[in-house]
């Protein structure tokens, strides 16, 4: 053969061995690996329950609470807590009456206490219910605009604390005594915002005439609102009430007697040891109201004699 015929061929087989060379560098791309997902996903095979476990759906978190309890008159916080919510809306409904109270951010119910928001980072809507009162107790459900539709429940439960003076419902004091005087508020579960007090119609005034007004927290659900009235005086007499925010009042009628009578008695209705008297005049009475009356008088006899006797 001629030499051009051979370098012909040489430079022939020199490309063939190139391109062999590079095919085997090249990665072998199967359609399996170009597809996103396997080949039988579209079948509903094995592949279509791995892309399920992978991408799961809307799922209410085990940690969402199925029961909140709130004080009457305080706020009321109802959490649902949705994974992978995407796209879809979440409600609330009210079970008694099938109300929708929300949807997403916007309240479908008149009554203003009722709104909702979401927190992205513990992915998390919560109805809340402000200033709750009584008939607001019950279960909500949470529902999330799936096919078909999911739901979680919450129950709500109000608990009313007790409101209550220390003692008895009528305190009987001597003129130029200090009086402290106890608003007992029990099975709180929050201290109230203030605690107002109220002599006769008028209110009381921490620092007025010396008056003095505290409130302290005795236990995790108990407190105690204190009115102390330095030096009473008859026009201190009258119905003194305590009313905490939000809960009922209670009331307590003070009595100042004039004159050397007793320091302090209560009416109550419980029997008491026998009454005591003496020159100083001391007599501790806890029977009905016909048997205060009648030691007040008893009193009042046994101390005149006393001046008589004296002089």
């Amino acid at each position: 053969m001629r030499p051009k015929v051979w370098s012909k061929l040489v430079l022939v087989l020199l490309l063939v061995l190139l391109v062999t060379a590079t095919n085997a560098r090249a990665p072998v791309i199967t359609v399996e690996e170009e597809l996103p997902f396997p080949r039988a996903f579209g079948a509903g095979g094995a592949g279509a329950r791995d892309k399920r476990r992978a991408f799961p759906g809307p799922h209410f978190h085990p940690t969402s609470p199925t029961n909140v309890t709130a004080q009457l008159g305080a706020h009321a916080f109802l959490p649902c807590r949705i994974k992978n919510l995407g796209n879809k809306s979440v409600s609330w409904i009210r079970n008694r009456d099938s109300h929708i109270l929300t949807v997403d951010r916007y309240t479908f119910i008149a009554d203003e206490r009722f709104n909702a928001w979401y927190e992205a980072s513990t992915q998390t809507w919560t109805l809340q219910v402000r200033f709750v009162q009584l008939r607001d107790a019950g279960k909500y459900e949470c529902q999330v605009s799936t096919e078909p539709k999911m739901s979680h429940f919450v129950q709500l439960s109000v608990i009313t604390p007790q409101v209550s003076i220390a003692g008895e419902s009528d305190v009987y004091v001597n003129s130029g005594s200090t009086v402290t005087i106890k608003c007992v508020i029990t099975d709180a579960l929050e201290e109230p915002n203030y605690i107002f007090w109220y002599h006769d119609e008028r209110r009381v005034i921490s620092g007025h005439t010396g008056r003095l007004l505290t409130v302290s927290r005795v236990h995790p659900d108990t407190s105690i609102g204190s009115l102390t009235i330095p030096m009473v005086s008859l026009k201190d007499s009258g119905n003194y009430t305590c009313a905490p925010a939000s809960l009922n009042p209670a009331s307590v009628m003070l009595h100042v007697l004039s004159g050397e009578h007793p320091a302090a008695m209560q009416r109550g209705t419980n029997t008491a040891p026998p009454a005591t008297v003496s020159n100083n005049a001391t007599v501790s009475c806890r029977a009905s109201a016909s048997v205060i009356f009648a030691c007040v008088l008893l009193l009042r006899s046994v101390t005149s004699w006393f001046k008589r006797i004296s002089s």
